[in-house]
């Protein structure tokens, strides 16, 4: 695919409105809103921070990283237990599941519409459960053989996963698009810098520091009432 066609496919991925379900799952706001932790739009911007450079940009970033390392050599294990070694620390088994739910979804929904991409050793993996085909590990294979560079694929994430939670408390907290979108565009240059801090890692090395939020995200399904599946 053509620089300019594979920039514009990436950006289709980017977008709130593909359909993987990312709407469905607050990966515990919904608990920090409902335990009065989260109450403004500046409370979520510090957690959205805080997340990008303990949590999503250590963590999530490096299954997309040994895409990039272990694809070229076809070394399909080394990734599936990379990915494994990821996901797994992920404490909260609903998140998990939405992981895996909006990474299967993706996955589903880019055999429909790239066809002409290889990802025939994903889908071989995620049906026979070799891999839990997580969502940043379909989208690295997708960005991968999409013609993609490692950085703006890494940036692109991290940006989705600032869209997925700002929308997310566009339903919990009184705040409207407007202050939601100053929150994203000011997040910006931390998605920047998190992946500089991080992007030397190893697959292997990846970590994360967010106990409130793992604790959140376990609390998440006592909740007397729920928007979110997640």
């Amino acid at each position: 695919m053509k620089e300019q066609a594979a920039w514009l496919a990436m950006q289709q991925l980017l977008d709130s409105a593909l359909p993987i379900g990312g709407f469905s799952h607050s990966f515990g706001l919904e608990t920090l809103v409902q335990e009065g932790i989260v109450r403004s739009g500046a409370d979520l911007e510090q957690y959205a921070a805080a997340m990008i450079r303990q949590s999503w940009a250590p963590g999530d970033t490096m299954i997309i990283k040994a895409v990039y390392r272990d694809v070229p050599h076809q070394a399909w294990q080394r990734l599936w237990e990379a990915e494994r070694g990821i996901h797994v620390q992920r404490i909260a088994a609903e998140t998990r599941t939405g992981m895996e739910k909006m990474g299967n979804r993706l996955l589903r929904l880019a055999l429909a519409i790239h066809p002409q991409l290889d990802l025939s050793s994903l889908k071989q993996a995620v049906n026979s459960r070799q891999c839990a085909g997580s969502h940043p590990l379909v989208y690295g294979m997708l960005c991968f053989r999409l013609g993609i560079s490692l950085e703006r694929a890494a940036h692109g994430y991290l940006y989705t996963c600032v869209m997925t939670c700002v929308n997310s408390a566009l339903r919990l907290l009184p705040m409207g698009q407007t202050e939601g979108q100053a929150i994203i565009a000011r997040l910006l240059q931390s998605v920047v810098e998190a992946w500089e801090e991080t992007a030397l890692l190893e697959p292997e090395e990846a970590w994360t520091n967010m106990p409130l939020a793992e604790l959140a995200m376990m609390r998440h399904e006592t909740l007397y009432s729920r928007l979110f599946m997640s």
